[in-house]
């Protein structure tokens, strides 16, 4: 393993996501900007976003019905200031992704008119408006393509693909030195070289921790890198046990957990047993378009109950042309495995979709950690509460990614001092080894005792049990971390570990049952006393 000369720059963005990406286009006007993505530029969680956008759009939306919409989604635990801010700034992040070439799905209208009302605006579970932009069935594709091409057209960004960070360069405290982030160790999975990135603001937008889960919508790139870098470099993380499971994904053994859209109840696909009849309204009003803990929940008892595998998704009473015309790629892929929407329904299964809490920052993307920032679904900003309103996440995105670069600027411009001397990554004890097996049977059990003690549904007893488990796993990867070389799977594996860790301290803090953390042995919503973040944190600063 060799190690480098270290690479500097004004501004490190950890993730090429919305947020990330967002963050970086604006901050190349202010200074120099080097992008890490730990894969190709296009494979982050954004770009798995079927759904859109959800922003007040139409003169018959207003703003104080979203923030109402949000709140309810929430279940108490929204940050109301959070939720006003975000939502109050939407449309104009919307339109900056719009100027930067994002190309949303346009109303048919026939006239040359391009007001912002010609947009399609989709409703989905939660909403009690139209107001999801989207670009067909593909909407954080095309976003990612849109950031992409601009982030390459500002020289004064430079992107590292396919470099993993390992940890963060945070000073120690000491009389006359501020506690900050200096930037991060990463490796070059191509070359296996370890070099420090320094900068004097660093944004974590790493995205969710799905992988910790075995069964999850995310790309396989999502296993909480961010929170667990933050975590050990001591950053308060908050709300981990609220993590959102998609109703609908399709099953089947090849498809690899493939996304059904809300979009698709908002337009009228129904939620049946195998025998026809359909079950949501005895769950909420609202059936198919309730929360989505709600609808996850309702499907996770009837499987439970009837002893299924699966429950059928229908939406073949819509119109054929309708169907193909506003879920082409959806349509496509469910072909592919031998369904068609438009003749009958399709087996869908609940999985992990999206991560609630996070690193906690303030309304500027702050973090703990000076000089460390952070946005994007890797954040809890104190938006999403207890359960995400559907589309929520990529405004917050959007918009987090600007606030957080005009706190950036004004401490990068103040200058501050150079950064300290870090020493150079220390290999330790490291041999190549080729006994995978030990990394490839902690990641299966991890995922596993999650999914089943710490899923959609837990129980004291099964929390416990999850976190002995954990922590004889981390003691496992701890030894074998120190005595292998360092490579993608291994970063990954301590990342996960420490994930799932703090989503199952953060379950057993909690005792209640709350949006998505629903436990058996405290089934009822509590009082006032349970109206607070949960807030992990390894050290005081």
């Amino acid at each position: 393993m060799r190690h480098n000369a270290q690479l500097s720059s004004d501004f490190l963005v950890i993730g090429g996501g919305i947020a990330g990406l967002t963050f970086a286009i604006k901050a190349a006007e202010a200074g120099t900007v080097t992008v890490l993505t730990k894969a190709g530029s296009s494979e982050a969680n954004t770009a798995y976003a079927q759904g859109g956008i959800a922003s007040v759009w139409s003169v018959h939306d207003s703003f104080e019905s979203h923030i109402e919409d949000t709140l309810r989604a929430g279940a108490g635990l929204c940050d109301r200031a959070a939720v006003e801010t975000i939502i109050r700034e939407g449309p104009e992040a919307v339109r900056e992704l719009i100027r930067l070439g994002t190309r949303f799905t346009r109303v048919e209208t026939g006239g040359p008119d391009d007001s912002e009302q010609e947009y399609d605006l989709g409703r989905e579970g939660g909403h009690s408006h139209r107001r999801v932009l989207h670009a067909q069935d593909l909407t954080g594709r095309e976003i990612m393509r849109a950031l992409t091409e601009a982030a390459a057209a500002r020289p004064n960004i430079r992107t590292l693909e396919n470099h993993i960070a390992i940890n963060l360069l945070v000073e120690n405290p000491t009389a006359g030195k501020p506690y900050a982030c200096w930037g991060v160790y990463a490796l070059d999975r191509s070359t296996h070289e370890i070099r420090k990135v320094i900068s004097r603001a660093t944004m974590l937008a790493t995205g969710g921790a799905g992988k910790v889960y075995l069964y999850t919508t995310n790309p396989d790139i999502a296993s909480g890198d961010g929170v667990a870098m933050a975590y050990r470099a001591g950053a308060a993380v908050a709300n981990l046990e609220f993590y959102q499971f998609h109703p609908t994904c399709l099953y089947h053994p090849a498809a690899k957990s493939f996304l059904i859209s809300e979009a698709l109840r908002g337009e009228g696909a129904i939620l049946k047993l195998p025998d026809g009849t359909a079950f949501m309204k005895r769950y909420h009003p609202d059936a198919e378009l309730a929360p989505r803990d709600i609808v996850a929940r309702a499907i996770d008892s009837e499987m439970k109950r009837h002893g299924l595998d699966f429950v059928y998704l229908d939406l073949s009473h819509r119109d054929a042309d309708f169907i193909r015309r506003r879920f082409p790629n959806i349509f496509k892929g469910c072909l592919s495995f031998g369904y068609d929407l438009t003749k009958g329904p399709i087996p869908v299964v609940p999985a992990a979709h999206y991560m609630c809490g996070g690193v906690q920052t303030d309304l500027d993307g702050r973090t703990s950690i000076p000089r460390l920032y952070a946005a994007g679904e890797v954040a809890m900003t104190g938006l999403h509460g207890a359960n995400r309103l559907a589309s929520n996440s990529l405004l917050e995105a959007a918009v987090m990614g600007r606030r957080g670069f005009a706190a950036a600027r004004e401490i990068v411009a103040s200058g501050g001092g150079a950064p300290p001397e870090f020493p150079e990554w220390d290999p330790g004890r490291a041999i190549r080894s080729e006994e995978r097996v030990m990394i490839t049977q902690s990641w299966d059990e991890i995922r596993r005792l999650m999914w089943n003690y710490v899923g959609i549904v837990r129980s004291d007893q099964r929390l416990e049990r999850a976190l002995r488990r954990i922590e004889l796993i981390k003691e496992e990867i701890h030894s074998y971390y120190w005595d292998h070389l360092l490579d993608a799977d291994t970063i990954e594996l301590r990342n996960l570990a420490t994930v799932a860790e703090l989503v199952v301290r953060s379950a057993m803090t909690r005792r209640e049952s709350r949006g998505l953390h629903y436990n058996i042995d405290h089934p009822e919503t509590g009082g006032p006393e349970w109206v607070h973040p949960t807030v992990l944190q390894k050290f005081a600063q």
